[in-house]
């Protein structure tokens, strides 16, 4: 089970929003509008992709690894490898990153 059910009503709402904001910005394009709005709009769905993926993965630190940890084996291990490499990939999307 994932560790997200819990929020998976607030993360779906989220992404729907951000959808919109997509379409937005398809439109913005589509119409020549200015540059700096369109960059705002970039700026404002990748904050939201952001927050969004913050909440997925402090759900999978409380939830996976938590419970990986517990049982202090192998399992324990791998997990912190792969939240090692999660939260390095999540840092390098970061606004500056590509």
């Amino acid at each position: 089970m994932a560790s997200y059910t819990q929020d998976k009503a607030k993360l779906l709402a989220r992404l729907k929003r951000i959808e919109g904001q997509v379409r937005g910005l398809q439109r913005m394009i589509d119409e020549e509008k200015y540059c700096v709005d369109v960059l705002t709009q970039v700026s404002s769905v990748m904050a939201a992709l952001q927050g969004v993926g913050a909440l997925v993965l402090e759900d999978h630190i409380q939830g996976c690894v938590r419970n990986a940890l517990a049982t202090d084996g192998p399992d324990a291990d791998r997990a912190v490898e792969e939240l090692l490499d999660v939260v390095g990939r999540f840092a390098k999307a970061g606004p500056t990153g590509r």
